[in-house]
């Protein structure tokens, strides 16, 4: 087994505005990648004015922040790439579930494409979570008591709308509760069939979202991988969906079985390997990072700006 060293990083951006969250970007070397992510449409004239007008539809309390964000990065692309747009399409695994006032997840994923950061910000609101492609988020919480969190729904089909790690940035900097943002979420466009957990204090919901179906609501409180039964034998042998499935089903909100298989999987050179566990407590403003052996917890009441290493791939 191949192990990795990965460091995660903490940081506090404010309103985006002071230079924290684009020196931060600059180490990402967001221009070089910037290249493989924006879709050949999303470079051209048209592209970038067809995705405007749809962030403008869609996002438009979040323009200002768009436009101050996108001032701060010196590349012609950065107001098109920071819509999520025009993006191509991108896949991960991922297992979580939700109860309310809890929500608990597995992101897996390639090491080396994992922005690993945990971002503390007041764009609109107070919002903590994993940042992902700029300003996105794989998963998140704000101050409402409202969490989100999103999976890979397993089918290889795109259209046009959102990369979902924006829309998670919308619903958390928009929204109070499940309710409100699953009303948001049916008439945003995505781009890629992806699996939501939503949790408020009273009530937890997952939901399947895609570009060639309309919001479904899932059977139970947690997801995996896929969104439709049967799920082919191929998929199945490669990505353990239905197996990781019915094993947060039984194991319900539970850390330690998050850190151990067939939830915690380690195929890292296949670009599915568990990147790490997060336990959102959002009625009490808290999130809990977990690795196996170490953890890292961070709140709205003491949000810890830093670093930590962790060695991945060690069964």
């Amino acid at each position: 087994m191949t192990h990795y060293v990965k460091t995660f990083h903490a940081l506090e951006i404010g309103d985006g505005g002071d230079g924290r969250w684009a020196a931060h970007l600059r180490t990402m070397d967001l221009e070089s990648r910037a290249e493989n992510w924006l879709t050949e449409e999303g470079r051209t004239p048209e592209g970038a004015a067809r995705a405007r007008g749809l962030f403008e539809v869609h996002m438009p309390e979040l323009v200002p922040v768009l436009d101050r964000l996108a001032a701060q990065v010196d590349a012609p692309w950065a107001g098109t790439l920071l819509t999520l747009a025009a993006l191509r399409p991108f896949f991960s695994g991922c297992t979580q579930i939700g109860e309310p006032g809890a929500l608990l997840r597995n992101y897996d994923f390639a090491p080396e494409d994992c922005e690993g950061t945990i971002v503390s910000s007041r764009l609109l609101r107070p919002v903590i979570g994993t940042q992902d492609a700029g300003w996105g988020l794989l998963d998140g919480m704000n101050d409402a008591g409202l969490a989100v969190s999103l999976t890979f729904g397993g089918r290889f089909v795109h259209g046009p709308g959102f990369a979902l790690p924006l829309v998670l940035r919308c619903l958390l900097e928009t929204c109070d509760t499940v309710d409100q943002a699953v009303d948001r979420l049916r008439s945003t466009p995505v781009a890629i069939p992806q699996n939501v957990t939503l949790v408020d204090p009273d009530r937890t919901l997952t939901v399947h979202v895609g570009p060639d179906i309309p919001l479904t609501e899932a059977s139970g409180q947690c997801a995996a991988n896929h969104q439709h039964q049967p799920v082919p034998d191929e998929q199945e042998r490669f990505s353990r969906t239905q197996e990781r499935l019915a094993a947060v089903r039984a194991a319900g909100i539970d850390v330690a079985a998050m850190l151990r298989p067939p939830l915690y999987q380690y195929a890292y050179d296949q670009g599915l390997g568990t990147m790490y566990t997060a336990h959102y407590r959002p009625a009490e403003g808290r999130v809990t990072y977990h690795w196996p052996g170490k953890s890292w917890e961070q709140s709205f009441a003491r949000f810890e700006p830093g670093a930590r290493t962790i060695t991945l791939g060690r069964p």
